[in-house]
């Protein structure tokens, strides 16, 4: 999950919050990863020029640092992960998000048979970004090659190139269906999210309402969360679900001082 509006403690989402990610951890409606305890991880944006980061491969609703962490972190713009493995190891290098400077990247599906073909798309990460790559996760090869082709200066193109590459490197191989994604980046002010697959199987995604909708189901409650805030999640939470608005297959999703944009997406070439 990804939020962004005014500052909130994060124990607001992760773990107040009817349904929230924490919850989902244990009983996701996911049919491929009902349970998600391969570890976890947040990052979050405040006053310094990084994100901070923080990953554990405990599973997130057993790990009370969490607890204390998210009770006393307050954000503007905040990112959360669960994790169930496919076929990296557990360990916190491979936890999400994965941060480069001042982004940050979350990532829910697979690139499929990557043992095939991992070696052709590590030699294409720019010797620039590889120092960076710290675990063995598919994921965090995405986000490298999306930094590599052109992230920090266009977003929505580096990872279409990044989605074409990853399928025609995979076409080689003789697999033919191999990103499955949705994603979740932001460089502190704005958040990005991408709902794609090969096989037009995506991950669900969905963006929040507008506030104003949660306050006028909510009368009396303090506004703490400002008058842009926005969420992207795997999964609906809170008291209202069906408020929550499922973002169509290939698309691109831009979040900004509270707008929402949905464009089509589609792999470019390079």
């Amino acid at each position: 999950m990804a939020y962004s509006g005014g500052p909130i403690r994060l124990q607001q989402l992760l773990f107040e919050a009817p349904s929230n990610l924490i919850d989902q951890s244990l009983s996701s409606r996911s049919a491929e990863t009902p349970t998600n305890g391969d570890g976890f991880g947040i990052g979050w944006y405040d006053k310094f020029e990084t994100p901070g980061l923080f990953h554990s491969i405990r599973p997130a609703w057993n790990d009370f640092n969490l607890r204390d962490l998210a009770a006393h972190i307050e954000s503007h713009l905040f990112m959360a992960h669960v994790r169930a493995t496919s076929l990296a190891t557990i360990q916190e290098t491979n936890c999400h998000p994965f941060r480069y400077k001042n982004w940050l990247f979350v990532h829910n599906g697979e690139i499929f048979e990557i043992e095939k073909f991992r070696r052709d798309l590590m030699v294409a990460v720019d010797p620039v970004y590889f120092n960076n790559i710290l675990g063995s996760t598919d994921s965090e090869l995405m986000f490298h090659l999306a930094l590599s082709f052109g992230l920090e200066n266009d977003v929505q193109g580096a990872v279409a190139r990044m989605v074409h590459f990853v399928e025609e490197t995979g076409k080689k191989y003789g697999v033919n269906e191999s990103v499955w994604m949705t994603l979740g980046i932001s460089d502190g002010e704005k958040l990005y999210g991408f709902r794609y697959a090969s096989d037009n199987k995506a991950p669900t995604l969905f963006v929040s309402p507008g506030v104003e909708e949660v306050y006028k189901l909510n009368p009396g409650k303090e506004r703490a969360f400002g008058e842009s805030a926005r969420a992207l999640v795997s999964e609906p939470i809170g008291k209202y679900p069906e408020l929550w608005n499922a973002v169509p297959e290939s698309s691109t999703l831009l979040i900004e001082k509270g707008k929402v944009t949905i464009t089509p997406f589609k792999p470019a070439s390079t």
